[in-house]
């Protein structure tokens, strides 16, 4: 049985510290225990590189309420059950969880799609800025990261 409580159809948090997957995917596999399949993705900080951290930053007056609505975009494209969108915001250190998106839809392939939609959004066209610090001590430094050439494609498939 799930502890966390979770909104529906849509569930969507900035968080400023931990990402639980499986606590948040239990909780949502019990919200939507009449879905045929469920489907996730889970983002995490690289490791390698030389990265030692991750942060970012978000504006706040437009990130949750940009959020919401592509959740609910997501629900109404697909006809999902419900979704689940969760970013972290702040400083990560490799292998944290940055975002987690999951969708339950009477089809899977759905569910597949929704996730799909969810990250290329938000990889490419949400309300993040990110940059990572790379080396150590004296040598380290923060570098901006900005969205690739394929994170823009995978965005214009939608349109």
């Amino acid at each position: 049985m799930a502890r966390l409580t979770l909104e529906s159809p849509a569930d969507v948090r900035l968080l400023d510290k931990g990402l639980s997957a499986g606590e948040a995917l239990a909780a949502f596999n019990a919200t939507h225990d009449h879905a045929g399949g469920i489907a996730s993705f889970l983002g995490k900080v690289r490791p390698g590189e030389d990265v030692k951290a991750l942060e970012l930053t978000h504006y706040e007056p437009l990130t949750l309420p940009g959020m919401e609505k592509l959740a609910g975009q997501a629900l109404d494209r697909f006809a999902l059950d419900g979704v689940l969108v969760w970013h972290r915001v702040g400083t990560m250190q490799p292998g944290e969880g940055i975002v987690l998106v999951a969708a339950a839809a009477r089809h899977r392939r759905a569910a597949f799609d929704a996730v799909d939609y969810l990250m290329d959004h938000l990889k490419s066209a949400a309300w993040f800025w990110k940059r990572e610090r790379r080396g150590d001590g004296a040598n380290g430094a923060w570098h901006w990261i900005e969205p690739r050439g394929d994170d823009h494609a995978a965005l214009a498939r939608w349109k």
